[in-house]
């Protein structure tokens, strides 16, 4: 038998032949495990609404997701939840039942400040059921005296059974603090005080707004045949009137915040939530993949400050939206000195940062820690992706091509994306605990409002007149 090694005692190198044999078979089995994201069939009906089709007569499943590209975000003012409600209308529990049930399917309703999302999943033979549910869901919502007083009065007991924790109302508190009565300093969940004022009125009213077909993209993946689920959609969305003029996303800003640290008291409170926000970037900035990264930067900066934020629930996080956006800061510290120490520490990396280019070492590290919902590849994934791109209309706000984006950013682009979030902005900071406490120990990194105090004074004189939206963010706050 000849050897296979040569003689200085070596593997012998692999023939050529072979050599390419062996890439070739890589190459299939890389192809055959790696999902390469379909493209699929784009129609428009004569109604305006976008249909986006990817036929597979073969698949036993199909899903269905329709969005409708106004969200929270067009809430009435002082009723905010009110999106959120007119989703709940959309299906009652029996229809929700049928569905998982008899049909073993799936079925959600989901509601963001920029979209509101319809998703049906099942059997491809239950397609003309689950289709016909989506379709009524939005031309013909129910919106009857007994159903609006139902879904209103259910969401009005789920807000108050559901305690918010304390986390959540600081995260409620510094967003109000930020942007006042701007769509983004309310909850797209809403209040038990919001939710109160609800009317019929105010549902029939965003109805005739947004549930229009120009205002909808349906996507359809799986076990079906185009042609005839083409023909299928004609017949059901066909009659779907056009709005006669569209909702533009158009708000205006709030004024600049009061950049004192408001102290907002918890009685008994054993620890301490801090919050800083500074308003952020929207979802199609150029530069909001760097805010992402500058985010994770922050954050590793403020942990090296102060080591023992690691077991402290400490994150720093962008969260960008159609208009703009939100940067927010946030820990659990266990006293107010703790706070203060916290708070000094997270000043001073935001300075820092705007300033001084960081290393590419700190920069490798940033892009290993962020995601930008980047997961398995999978049709849901894929639909959210074409309903992102008609959302924000553009390609670049996809998940897929944010996370390129972010990986071509380069060390000086993340420090000139810090100067223009950080430097000279206004910074809103709320921290919630015991308020003497946080008032004697914050005082000393800088001015502090506690919430409410002011109000409980008798006044002795007249106050004078205050300036024009300077204390508006604070008023906002409502206690639990």
């Amino acid at each position: 038998m000849k050897s296979s090694r040569n003689p200085s005692g070596g593997l012998r190198p692999l023939p050529l032949k072979a050599l390419t044999a062996l890439i070739l078979v890589c190459a299939g089995w890389f192809a055959a495990h790696a999902q390469v994201p379909p493209q699929p069939r784009r129609e428009q009906l004569l109604n305006g609404l976008r249909i986006l089709l990817v036929g597979r007569p073969g698949d036993r499943n199909v899903l269905i997701k329709l969005r409708v590209h106004s969200g929270a975000a067009f809430d009435l003012a002082g009723k905010e939840g009110l999106t959120a409600t007119l989703a709940d209308a959309m299906f009652d529990q029996q229809t929700r039942d049928y569905v998982t049930e008899e049909l073993g399917g799936r079925i959600e309703v989901t509601t963001t400040y920029d979209a509101l999302d319809i998703t049906l999943a099942g059997r491809a033979t239950d397609f003309e059921r689950l289709l016909e549910l989506a379709r009524n869901a939005v031309t013909n919502p129910q919106l009857t005296p007994e159903v609006v007083e139902r879904v209103r009065a259910a969401r009005l007991k789920s807000l108050r059974d559901a305690q918010a924790s304390t986390a959540e109302q600081a995260d409620r508190a510094v967003a109000a603090r930020l942007f006042g009565t701007y769509p983004y300093g309310r909850t797209t969940a809403g209040t038990p005080e919001s939710v109160a004022r609800f009317e019929r009125s105010d549902f029939i009213l965003m109805r005739e707004r947004f549930l229009n077909p120009d205002n909808t993209t349906l996507v359809i993946v799986g076990g079906v045949e185009p042609r005839g689920v083409m023909r299928t959609l004609r017949e059901s969305f066909g009659g779907w009137r056009k709005s006669d003029r569209a909702v533009p996303a158009t708000f205006r800003l709030p004024d600049p915040p009061d950049e004192r640290t408001l102290v907002v008291g918890r009685d008994g409170a054993q620890g301490v939530e801090l919050r800083l926000a500074i308003r952020g970037l929207a979802r199609t900035d150029r530069d909001m993949p760097a805010a992402q990264l500058v985010a994770a930067l922050v954050r590793e900066r403020w942990l090296a400050a102060l080591p023992e934020l690691r077991d402290r629930a400490a994150f720093a996080r962008h969260e960008a939206y159609r208009e703009n956006g939100i940067f927010r800061m946030g820990a659990t510290l266990a006293t107010p000195a703790e706070a203060a120490k916290a708070l000094e520490a997270a000043r001073a990396v935001l300075q820092n940062l705007s300033t001084n280019t960081p290393t590419a070492a700190e920069l490798e590290n940033a892009k290993r820690a962020t995601s930008f919902g980047q997961g398995a590849s999978n049709d849901e994934t894929f639909a959210t992706a074409w309903l992102d791109e008609h959302t924000y209309k553009s390609t670049a706000a996809t998940a897929a091509e944010l996370a390129r984006a972010a990986s071509a950013v380069t060390p000086a682009e993340a420090q000139r994306v810090a100067a223009r979030l950080f430097l000279h902005t206004p910074v809103a900071t709320v921290a919630l605990g015991d308020a003497a406490q946080l008032r004697t120990e914050l005082a000393r990194a800088g001015a502090v409002e506690v919430f409410g105090e002011a109000a409980a004074k008798p006044a002795q004189t007249p106050a004078p007149t205050p300036t024009p939206g300077k204390q508006q963010p604070a008023l906002q706050l409502k206690r639990p």
